[in-house]
């Protein structure tokens, strides 16, 4: 009897860890996880809305604390400060994470699947996204809760992976060579060059980039991703080219982010990286850069008019 006990517990203990192992995971099944010892919910949400409300137990981290400085805000920040976070986070290679946002709309989970990608740059593996985010949690019928929480200190010195990183260096050399695909996960208006990133200097792509906007992979009128099975449907018949290396950018590795999560961690798809600064990152560079969809000085003009008039 007590061996069946035993082993009752261990198959619901298998259980919930597999479904904390999942990249995506919905309202119900981040319920189950967190019955799981050493589950850690981040919250990304800046203070003021995680003390509104959030899920129990949850950690607040913004988002701006993941990204770059202002003038580049994709580029990846320093090891030093993001050991530093993950630290003061508590979270080791041990930690099993449930990376939640808003959920308010398809450029919001981008935010999630940046995070998720940083942490598993820096060497975590058990790590899922709440699909949906808060939106999603409440819309489930569950409560949220306005008692912060604080972690205890973790020693971890995380290294960068940089098999999921790829440099401006390595970029330029995909561009010359072809030996990746780059797609642009920016909406239509940034890839055809009818506008640009505020602190990107020209409008258009990288040359030879194809267009496979980051809103591909969500239900219709929804915030949510669709299941795995779903997007390795839409893959397919996406311009994605499953065997060679893709290279995911928009214009500060944010939308961006959403399809390297779509592509490497539901689709399965190998050798998918992310050039996190992204088309304000390329734009800065000292010497222009090859790039495709560039309009003339005129439009540049009027672009950068239309810019100017929207601050």
């Amino acid at each position: 009897m007590i061996k069946q006990i035993a082993s009752c517990f261990l198959g619901i203990f298998l259980y919930a860890s597999a479904i904390a192992a999942e990249p995506l995971l919905s309202a119900q099944a981040t319920r189950a996880a967190l019955t799981t010892t050493g589950t850690v919910v981040l919250d990304i949400r800046d203070p003021k809305s995680y003390a509104t409300g959030h899920i129990t137990g949850a950690l607040n981290a913004p988002y701006g604390t993941w990204r770059g400085p202002e003038g580049n805000p994709g580029e990846l920040p320093s090891l030093e400060n993001l050991t530093k976070l993950v630290q003061r986070l508590g979270l080791t290679p041990d930690s099993k994470v449930i990376v939640t946002s808003s959920g308010k709309d398809a450029t919001d989970f981008g935010a999630a699947a940046r995070v998720y990608w940083t942490l598993k740059v820096l060497g975590l593996k058990n790590l899922s996204v709440l699909n949906g985010g808060l939106k999603a949690w409440q819309a489930a019928g569950f409560d949220l809760n306005t008692q912060p929480v604080t972690a205890t200190a973790s020693t971890y010195v995380p290294t960068i992976n940089q098999s999921m990183i790829a440099t401006r260096t390595e970029v330029v050399s995909s561009v010359q060579s072809g030996k990746a695909q780059l797609i642009d996960a920016r909406p239509t208006a940034f890839f055809d060059g009818s506008t640009r990133h505020t602190a990107a200097k020209v409008p258009g792509t990288l040359k030879g980039a194809v267009s496979v906007e980051h809103s591909t992979w969500f239900a219709p009128n929804s915030s949510q991703v669709v299941p795995a099975s779903e997007a390795k449907k839409l893959a397919l018949s996406a311009p994605v080219k499953s065997d060679q290396e893709v290279i995911s950018f928009c214009n500060t590795g944010h939308w961006a982010a959403t399809n390297w999560f779509v592509l490497s961690e539901l689709v399965g798809q190998p050798n998918v990286k992310l050039y996190a600064g992204s088309m304000v990152d390329w734009t800065q560079a000292d010497g222009a850069l090859p790039m495709d969809n560039v309009p003339n000085r005129l439009k540049q003009l009027y672009i950068d008019a239309q810019l100017w008039s929207a601050k």
